[in-house]
């Protein structure tokens, strides 16, 4: 019996045992399993992969060419039939070509009695990529006009000195009003160097020092001989257009002002008293058959000399104008001479040269003031007119602005033609520009 309970028991142990462990195996299995474990389920394929992709073609960067946009300023002068300044015109009055194509008006400046009035601001132009400016503020010291006097005293006669200063004393009186800026600058020993300013008292110290130092025919004739003509002529008119066309760069950093140069000077002639300086006495000259040997070496050179004399002349006039364009500057040539006779006395001077030679002379102060749209004052005494004329033209005009519709950078040079559709009207303004040279660059070994 002992042995028999205990049966039972080890037996109910081993029953209870395995009914947990049964119990354990239903709640794995699902329902209505065999009692079988099912099999581990087959692994997901693994995804195809795709199809590589064409590689696409690298784009070749264009390069970009990049053309400065710059408002082009030009100062314009209306009057009517009767000469008066006509001030109450609109934008939509005037037209402007460059080389034929008429521009938008992007700006109108109205300067009346020397006061200013904006009519029409100019849009701001479009930003450089890459660079980020400040807002240009408004300048509050824009009212007066800026006059540069420009002494070539070394194209002045030294015998002149009083009437040149005399003249210079009606520009202080009659043209320079307070509120005008002016700067003096020389060419030669009156060492005249003054920046702008209102001060009037450095213009009347200043003309204190002013002196004609100008050569005389005999200098020219007894002078030096280069392939170029005299040695001496080049050299000052080397030296007056290189001062004129720093001056012309510096006026070109001002903006918003009307900037008038007033260009003091006998004029220039490269090649003067030809047939003098050949040999040629008067007599044969005034009685001579005039026959000319061709075949002569000698004077082919000098024939040849001579118009490459009036043909360098020519090249200095244009690109003096040419900068003075570039900064809307307006040139006012005066010869203190006035109205020319003949030569002195003193000098053994053809009749017929020196006619040539004072045409020549003046004709290059035309040229200087027509092509800037100013005015040449030449030939003639009535200087107290000429500077009342210039001073209304500096007090009464318009300054017109536009961006360029031509965006061909090799295109230097352009024509402007600006008129006005109000009937009975004429209008005086500059004639061309030219675009900023190139800045040279370095290269570097």
């Amino acid at each position: 019996m002992r042995n028999t309970a205990k049966f039972f028991s080890a037996g109910a142990f081993a029953l209870l045992l395995g009914g947990g462990l049964l119990a354990q195996e239903g709640a794995a299995r699902p329902a209505g399993g065999t009692g079988q474990q099912p099999p581990a389920p087959a692994p997901k394929p693994a995804p195809a992969p795709k199809p590589a992709e064409p590689a696409k073609p690298v784009p070749v960067e264009q390069p970009t060419f990049r053309v400065a946009v710059d408002l082009v300023t030009t100062d314009v002068i209306v009057r009517d039939d009767k000469g008066q300044f006509v001030a109450n015109l609109k934008a939509s009055e005037f037209d402007v070509f460059e080389d034929g194509v008429k521009q938008d008006i992007a700006s109108l400046v109205l300067i009346h009695g020397g006061r200013a009035f904006n009519m029409q601001a100019a849009p701001p132009p479009p930003a450089q990529e890459g660079i980020i400016l400040p807002a240009q503020r408004p300048t509050n010291d824009a009212a007066g006009r800026i006059f540069l006097i420009f002494v070539d005293d070394l194209h002045l006669d030294f015998r002149n000195t009083p009437r040149i200063r005399q003249l210079f004393t009606k520009i202080s009186k009659n043209l320079i009003h307070d509120g005008d800026m002016f700067g003096i600058v020389s060419t030669g020993p009156s060492s005249l160097a003054t920046d702008l300013t209102y001060d009037r008292q450095v213009l009347d110290a200043a003309i204190q020092k002013i002196s004609g130092n100008g050569l005389r025919p005999s200098d020219i004739i007894e002078g030096a001989e280069t392939q170029e003509g005299p040695s001496e002529v080049r050299y000052r008119a080397h030296v007056a257009f290189s001062t004129a066309y720093d001056l012309m760069r510096n006026l070109e950093k001002v903006h918003n002002r009307r900037k008038a140069v007033i260009y003091v000077s006998n004029g220039y002639d490269f090649n003067p008293f030809e047939k003098t300086r050949r040999g040629e006495d008067m007599f044969s000259r005034t009685f001579g058959n005039g026959d000319e040997d061709m075949t002569d070496p000698f004077s082919q050179h000098l024939r040849q000399g001579q118009q490459f004399a009036d043909a360098d002349l020519a090249r200095e006039v244009a690109e003096l104008t040419r900068a003075a364009n570039r900064a809307n500057a307006t040139m006012y040539t005066i010869d203190p001479r006035g109205l020319v006779a003949g030569a002195d006395i003193d000098e053994q001077i053809d009749p017929v040269e020196w006619s040539d030679h004072v045409r020549k002379t003046q004709d290059s102060l035309r040229v200087l003031a027509d092509l800037t749209g100013g005015l040449a004052v030449v030939n003639q005494n009535d200087f107290d007119k000429a500077l009342k004329r210039i001073d209304a033209e500096t007090s009464d005009y318009y300054v017109l602005g536009y961006y360029s519709k031509n965006p061909d950078p090799l295109k230097r040079t352009r024509k402007i033609d600006v008129k006005a559709r109000r009937p009975n009207t004429q209008v005086w303004s500059r004639t061309s520009y030219s675009l900023r040279p190139t800045p040279a660059t370095t290269s570097s070994k």
